[in-house]
């Protein structure tokens, strides 16, 4: 199997990836794309705001509840 390493991804492509491995459904494809990319400060960057969003999320969801 080949995987095109020449394309890189898009944020969308980043985002979603991020997400999928936060919530532990990425796909073995989508990991190996990822790993075979020259820079991983996207995913980190993308990784610690989309983690903050989500903790900000929850705060303010169990603010309103409470």
């Amino acid at each position: 199997m080949h995987i095109n390493s020449s394309k890189k991804p898009n944020i969308l492509d980043i985002f979603k990836s991020v997400a999928a491995s936060v919530f532990g459904v990425q796909s073995a494809k989508n990991r190996e794309r990822d790993f075979q990319q020259q820079s991983i400060v996207p995913y980190i960057v993308v990784g610690v705001i989309f983690v903050m969003l989500l903790i900000f999320g929850l705060v303010g969801l169990v603010s309103i509840i409470v």
